[in-house]
This record gives C-alpha cells, structure tokens and sequence, in this order.
C-alpha cells in the first residue's frame, strides 16, 4: 500500500477536526476505490463461478455412469453446499469483527479453492458431499465480509452504487460458469466436469493478490487501537484522490459486541425484515437457478442446448446489476430492492407457463434481471443498517438465515416437479409467492440513502 508524504494540515482553529471515517466520507471516488472494488470483485467473481458451476456439474455427473445419481442426489449435491454456507456466513461475519476484515476474506479463497481441487478428484459421492460442504463454508463467509468491506471504504453519496456493483461480479462469475458448462463439459470427454472443477480451484492462486491489493477496514482497525495502520489507509485514498490529508483525533474502542443486541428492542424490526428478505430471496434464487441447465434439458431434451439457454439468460444478470447500481442512489434501497422483487415475481410466474424456447429466454432473461438486480441492492442495505460493531456479525448472520432457505429449496425441487408432473409450473409459481413475500419485508426496512454509517 502507498505510503503518503505529505504532512497533516493544520485544522483551522474554529474547525471541528474530521474523524478518519469522515474524512473517508469526504472523498470522490477515485482510484483507490475503483482498485479495491475491482479486487474485491473479482473475488466474488470466482464465489459466483463456483456456485454456477455447481448446477452445470451435477447435470453432467448425473449422466456420469460412474455416479448414475438420483434427483434426490441431485438435490444433496446443491444443498449441501448450502449447509456450509450457512455456517461459513455466521462465522465469517463474527470472525471477521474481531480478527479483521481482509483476513477472513483472504483465508475463504484459500478454502474453497483447495476443496474445490478436492472435488474435481471425487469418486465417490460422500468425497463429492464432503468436499461441496467446505467448499460451502468459504463461499458463505468471504460474501458478506466483502460487502462489508467495501460498504466501510465507499464515499456515503457512493455507498449503495459501489456495493451494488461489488455484486455485480456475480453476474460476471456466473456467465463464466456457464460459458464452461457451455465450452469445457461437453467437450472434453467424460472428465468434463472434474476440468471445470479444476479452473474453479483458482481463488486459491488469486488469494495472494488480495493480500497486496486490499486494505484493512479503517473502522476494525480503530477498533483495535491500530492507529497507525488506520492512518496509513485513510491517507492512501486521500492521496489517490488528490485530497490533502488532515489531522484526526484518535479512534474510539468500539463496546464489546454482543449479538443479541440484533433481538433487542432497537434492531429486532430491522433484524426481522431483513432475514425474512434474504430468507425468501434466497429461496427463489437458488431454486431455481441450481435447477435451470437440469429443468431446461428435461423441457427441450438436450443438456448441450440447456447450457446455452442458461449462458444466454444468466448474460441478463449485468444490464440488471447495473440499472439497480444506477437507481439504487436515485430512488434509495427499500424503493429499488422492493420494485426489483416485484419484477421478479412477475417473471417467475410467467416463466412458469413458457413453454417455447423463446418464452423460455425472454421471461427467463426478465427473471435473471430483476432478481440480481434485488441481489445487489440487498448487499448494498444489509450492512449499512447496523452499526460498526455489529457489521460483520450481523451481515454474517442475515445472509446464515438466507443460506437456510438455499438449502431448503432445492431439496423440495424433485416434490415440485412431481407435483406439476415434471415440469417447472408449480415450482415458478411457488417462487413468485416467495419474492412477493420478500417484497413485502423489503418495504420494512429503513431507508439509508445519503446517510453516515453508523459507528
């Protein structure tokens, strides 16, 4: 990280001197913010690329002769992943509020990039289980650690844009994913799926660039009482943007954290809308995003053409991401979120009755859309309605409470598809009542456009 040369300016003598977060608050967005989200991004790219390989993965080792899996395999496959990233989201967040922010990010690439060597080298389905499960805890704890991250560093006027884009690099690690279920899986033999599980060990060679590249969190580092380190990471932005750094008092300890403090009287509204939000997200997401390449080949008959119906509607992701990134300061985060799940039930309701190949795509497109669009909004307002002490913690734990429904939901698919006789109706319809209810919760949460976070 550079080091700044110039000295602390003189605060005029009838100023109130700035704090270090004020000062971070004061910024434009410069270079310095744009290298820490595209780090950071890319990192969520390669947690994006995983998850999405995932679904590609199991409908080619369904077909696998070696593993011959059953739809209720099928299902332990996607959710068991799910499991870990339950856990791995309520203890990255709690370890990242006392051991740092960056750390914990780093040290989930290293995880699930090791485990997802492992899972290319499966011959067994316990292996195959076993490995997705820790491959699962590193994916559940890096996503809300990075948010929060980049949540601390942003500019207020900039914080919800500059999240809602971190999440857009899902999108991105999710056409990765489906270009090589696409490209890699059906063209390199019967060992087509252990190659595309290799390239997704790469977060393990990407974990040493995070750790040149990315900062500690100025607020977890005043908490700690390392002043000079804070220092040092405020002056970093501020030499980036041209802005003359000035002095700061010394940063306060922060109160223990006690996490019931997310049931007391001042949270527990928050805290209620904000889980039943993410539960109810996730449900619709990961039900039928894992399913879409195995549904769509059971519709049209071939897993080739299904891979690339799914490259085509997961495209539909970025234009979604960066219309919410561009509302989310204009209209503030309950309007876009709550009107982004709106869509989203619309879709997935129409999704539910196409029945050719170009409905198929126009209401799956709409869906993938709306529904990362939402994504990326409720990254960006999870962490900003909690304070400093309780970020990590709580994020953690809201997105645990998503990861719950993550699992669920897939395993109810194969109920699903029996109850509409193997095709996707019931499964869309019941979806479209999640994200209205989502919707509804949305609407309940506190507006935090244009506000400090709070410390």
């Amino acid at each position: 990280m550079a080091q700044a040369t110039q000295a602390p300016a003189a605060s005029p003598a009838n100023a109130q001197p700035l704090t270090r977060n004020e000062r971070l608050d004061r910024l434009p967005f410069n270079k310095a913010h744009r290298k820490l989200l595209v780090a950071s991004g890319i990192g969520w790219a390669f947690d994006a690329m995983d998850v999405g390989l995932v679904s590609f993965v199991v409908a080619a080792i369904a077909a696998d002769p070696h593993f011959n899996l059953t739809p209720t395999e099928k299902s332990w496959v996607l959710s068991i992943g799910f499991v870990g990233m339950a856990v791995g989201a309520a203890l990255g967040g709690f370890i990242a509020d006392r051991v740092g922010r960056k750390t914990v990010f780093t040290a989930t690439l290293i995880i699930f990039g090791i485990a997802n060597g492992f899972m290319a080298l499966s011959w067994s389905l316990g292996m195959l289980l076993g490995a997705r499960l820790v491959i699962g805890l590193g994916l559940g704890a890096e996503l809300p650690v990075a948010s929060t991250l980049v949540s601390e560093f942003s500019p207020t006027k900039q914080r919800g844009r500059m999240t809602v884009l971190l999440e857009s690099f899902w999108a991105v690690g999710w056409i990765v994913a489906a270009m090589i279920g696409y490209f890699v899986i059906p063209n390199t033999g019967d060992w087509g799926w252990r190659w595309a599980l290799a390239i997704g060990a790469l977060p393990l060679l990407y974990a040493i660039v995070t750790r040149i590249h990315i900062p500690e969190s100025v607020r977890f580092l005043e908490a700690k009482g390392r002043e000079d380190e804070a220092e040092q990471a405020v002056r970093y932005f501020e030499d980036a943007g041209g802005v003359a750094p000035v002095a700061s008092p010394k940063g306060r300890p922060l109160p223990k954290i006690r996490t019931r403090e997310l049931f007391g009287s001042k949270y527990i509204a928050r805290t209620a809308a904000i889980w039943a939000t993410w539960f109810f997200v996730n449900f619709s997401y990961y039900g039928a995003f894992t399913w879409m390449p195995s549904l769509l080949a059971d519709q049209f008959g071939s897993l080739t053409k299904s891979f690339g119906y799914t490259l085509a509607i997961s495209i539909a992701q970025l234009p979604g991401y960066f219309l919410a990134a561009w509302l989310v300061e204009i209209w503030g985060r309950r309007k876009t979120l709550s009107i982004f799940l709106a869509v989203s039930a619309v879709a997935a309701f129409a999704f539910s009755q196409a029945g050719s190949v170009a409905l198929v795509l126009v209401f799956g497109m709409l869906l993938s859309a709306s529904n990362l669009g939402a994504w990326g909004v409720l990254y960006a307002v999870t962490p900003e309605i909690y304070p400093t002490r309780l970020r990590g913690a709580a994020a953690g734990a809201a997105a645990a409470c998503g990861r719950v429904a993550a699992i669920i939901a897939p395993l109810l698919m194969p109920w699903f598809l029996a109850l509409s006789g193997g095709n996707k109706a019931v499964a869309f319809i019941i979806f479209a009542v999640a994200f209205v209810v989502a919707c509804a919760a949305a609407l309940c949460l506190p507006e935090r456009k244009g506000l400090d976070l709070e410390d």
